[in-house]
């Protein structure tokens, strides 16, 4: 594990500011700045700003110095890196463009496919979300674009797959009293009736294949032949397949959602989610999403599970 330092190259408050990370935990991290007295204030998601006039006692302290290149390269490399396109301020407006670019090329309304997308937009960001959010999201849609670009099929209308992110967990009540799979069939429902308006101009056979892959995110289980099928639920559950440290946030931000739930209820049935993924012979469907994710999520899975159990 290494603290990293860049040059300082960021002007603000009439000096310039370095970047301070890890390359592998946010504990070391945070350990660091602690011990070298930075403020907690000065942390931004992935990293602290440092002033300039503070970089040489830090890297006496033991951060590595390195180019602005080189730290970017290894923090995403250790999964802990924040996207800027990921932050809540940029993140909507890339959401944006990519639902409207699904809409490009057809004979929809472009007042109805923004309103549709303005939408969807306000039921990912309702309050009660920490994980199901539009974070979640955007995450899905790279990495079907991430699986597509690997070789993977995605069916005879690619853009169905990508409508589906958009409605998969458009509701999402996280009710535990609820039968199972009922957010994903309101979601269905959902895409049903927004995607059959006429102004924005959606084939009916388009609008099955959605709900039909909304339907499939329930249980995860597509049918062997199931191209499309497979890639979005190996999006949908790429989450499992990060670094460590990021696997732990997913699993907190999913605590959080359900924190009206009892810490035994949460063990019980986490547990048993836990049990049947496990317990799957494979977790992934497409050979990309085998060979990205099949091995760290199932150490991912492991590791909770043992903690859960505990």
């Amino acid at each position: 594990m290494t603290v990293l330092i860049d040059p300082p190259a960021w002007p603000a408050h009439g000096t310039v500011f370095s970047h301070l990370v890890s390359d592998a935990s946010l504990e070391e991290l945070h350990a660091f700045a602690r011990a070298a007295g930075l403020s907690e204030r000065a942390f931004d998601r992935d990293h602290y700003d440092v002033p300039a006039h503070r970089r040489a006692e830090l890297v006496a302290r033991g951060a590595v110095p390195v180019s602005g290149r080189e730290l970017v390269r290894r923090l995403a490399a250790s999964g802990l890196r924040v996207p800027a396109r990921s932050r809540a301020e940029k993140r909507d407006v890339v959401l944006a463009r990519r639902w409207a670019r699904l809409f490009e090329g057809t004979a929809a309304s472009p007042d109805a496919v923004t309103t549709a997308g303005r939408d969807l937009l306000a039921r990912w960001t309702e309050p009660h979300r920490h994980y199901h959010d539009p974070a979640h999201l955007l995450a899905v849609l790279e990495s079907v674009d991430l699986l597509e670009r690997a070789g993977a099929e995605t069916g005879p209308d690619p853009r169905a797959v990508r409508l589906a992110a958009w409605f998969h967990d458009a509701v999402y009540a996280g009710d535990p009293t609820a039968p199972a799979g009922q957010d994903e069939a309101d979601s269905a429902a959902l895409a049903r009736d927004v995607l059959t308006d006429p102004r924005l101009a959606v084939p009916a056979d388009v609008v099955d294949e959605v709900a039909r892959l909304v339907l499939l995110t329930a249980a995860h289980d597509p049918a062997p032949h199931d191209a499309a099928g497979a890639v979005f639920s190996d999006a949908d559950l790429e989450v499992l397949g990060r670094s460590p440290e990021a696997y732990a946030r997913y699993v907190a931000a999913v605590r959080q959602d359900y924190a009206h739930v009892s810490d035994a209820d949460w063990a019980r049935g986490r547990g048993a989610v836990l049990d049947a993924l496990l317990g799957a012979e494979r977790l992934y469907r497409t050979a990309p999403g085998r060979t990205r994710w099949e091995a760290a999520a199932r150490r991912n899975l492991a590791a909770e599970r043992a903690a859960l159990s505990a």
